[in-house]
């Protein structure tokens, strides 16, 4: 096996960040900021392996080859590279770090998600360098992935068919523009959507599953605690290199209405997205918590245990904002009047319209770059870092409310909120508001701490169930 280009640099001057649906839209984009701030803001002899996944071969090589091209003119154009790098400068000795791999998966499939976290655990990968990269980019064939730092968990379905007009209008009319445009309720869906997640399954009957639960949920939960042993850190690994980040990528849009326990894989409601996102916020803001920690700390033990002690990886979540994407199905006409709406929220004050992908990365990606220690004395694992921009499209990373469990979970008064210290403008927490947002108090604290418990506590009963059927069928093969 040849060496990776990686092997020779020390740990704390590389980075491993893994993508998932990263072939189009925010995933790509997330991809693409990854490599301009990574340069940027990193030593010049640092480097970078970004793994986006997608859901085929041909789909992992176009991604391939549009991130290269975004490296190689970003290396080639940027000031700031080359003020750093001085007067010799040669973009070719900054896209010799840049590493871009990938790997297939289909989330509403298990056994692919196996296959998939089975190949970066235990297995190679590679990307060879066609004629026009092999100046700029190191072929890369079987080479073992040793870590992860970040896995960024963007891929997802929506589940919508459309708008549903009347209600569009009335949003309008009666929220105004910005509020009806940040949080919509016209978006048209139908209930009942459900799929076989072992698809290649003969032998046994298989219970249907939620197929936007197993999309954005289920399918991610599963490949994450299969990738444990790579976000794990051993005794052994140097101290310099933090805990893996398993960041989940929530909306800004779901509310405490939108989740129900009695219909956990939102199958009978119309609201599917919007029920799997509110139970990404309860997962991800109760994992730290004493009364959930049981059910996280079996989630996040590797499936073969060691002997050695390990430090689990941490969980942040974050949101893009609004960003016009095709996950939402629009005809051309009506995707280019969207797009021009959204900039007139903007323009209107709103802090949540990044509108572009790029835009909307800034929240992931700050999350996989910042120092651990950053992150920590902010409390971030606590928070729903959201994608903000202000008038002029100046990104920034905002602190997001969510219901019943506020900014960070501290109970605030009106008062204080009002005279918050330390941030101005745009970045105070009251600013973007959804009207009508009620304070928090510490009855809904408690109801939003018991209904974490629930969700950890129902989400390791089903991985139980799943990995036992996936067990079942991979040892009949």
């Amino acid at each position: 096996m040849v060496p990776a280009p990686w092997d020779s640099v020390p740990p704390e001057d590389t980075l491993f960040a893994l993508v998932t649906g990263a072939n189009s839209g925010i995933g790509f984009a997330i991809c693409q900021r990854l490599i301009d701030e990574y340069l940027t803001t990193r030593s010049l002899t640092s480097h970078l392996v970004v793994i986006p996944t997608t859901r085929s071969v041909k789909k992992s090589q176009e991604t391939i080859d549009a991130l290269r091209r975004h490296a190689r003119e970003f290396a080639t154009t940027d000031d700031i590279l080359r003020s750093r790098a001085g007067p010799n400068y040669d973009p070719r000795s900054v896209t010799k770090r840049i590493h871009i791999l990938s790997v297939q998966l289909d989330l509403c499939n298990l056994a692919d998600v196996h296959r998939a976290a089975e190949q970066l655990v235990n297995g190679t990968v590679s990307s060879p360098a066609n004629d026009n990269d092999a100046l700029y980019f190191t072929s890369l064939a079987d080479v073992r992935i040793p870590r992860l730092d970040s896995v960024i968990f963007n891929a997802g379905m929506g589940g919508w068919t459309g708008l549903d007009w009347p209600k569009v209008f009335h949003n309008i009319f009666t929220k105004g523009l910005v509020q009806a445009t940040t949080w919509p309720t016209f978006k048209a869906a139908t209930a009942g959507h459900v799929v076989n997640p072992l698809p290649d399954v003969k032998e046994e009957k298989v219970p249907e599953m939620g197929q936007v639960f197993c999309a954005n949920v289920f399918g991610h939960y599963l490949f994450a605690h299969k990738l444990v042993p790579l976000l794990s850190r051993s005794e052994s690994d140097p101290e310099t290199i933090p805990p893996g980040r398993i960041i989940w990528e929530s909306s800004i849009e779901p509310g405490w209405k939108n989740l129900e326990l009695s219909d956990f894989q939102a199958i009978k409601t119309n609201a599917a997205y919007e029920s799997t996102k509110r139970l990404t916020d309860v997962l991800c803001l109760t994992a730290t918590l004493p009364s959930a920690r049981p059910f996280v700390n079996s989630y996040l033990q590797p499936a073969t245990k060691s002997t050695s002690h390990t430090t689990p990886p941490r969980i942040y979540l974050v949101h893009p904002g609004i960003v016009q994407t095709t996950l939402f199905p629009l005809n051309a006409f009506m995707f280019f009047w969207y797009r021009v709406v959204l900039y007139i929220a903007r323009w209107l004050g709103s802090p949540w319209h990044p509108i572009t992908g790029y835009n909307g990365a800034v929240a992931p990606v700050w999350l996989a770059l910042q120092e651990q220690e950053a992150l920590d004395a902010v409390k971030a694992e606590h928070v729903k870092w959201g994608s903000s921009t202000d008038w002029w499209g100046e990104c920034r990373v905002k602190k997001t409310e969510v219901e019943g469990w506020g900014w960070d979970g501290t109970v605030e008064t009106r008062k204080e909120l009002k005279n918050e210290k330390g941030e101005r403008g745009a970045a105070r927490k009251i600013v973007g508001r959804k009207s009508g947002a009620t304070d928090l108090t510490e009855e809904k604290r408690e109801q939003f701490e018991m209904l974490g418990v629930d969700c950890w506590q129902e989400m390791e009963k089903l991985r139980g169930e799943w990995e036992g059927r996936l067990g079942r069928v991979l040892g009949r093969k």
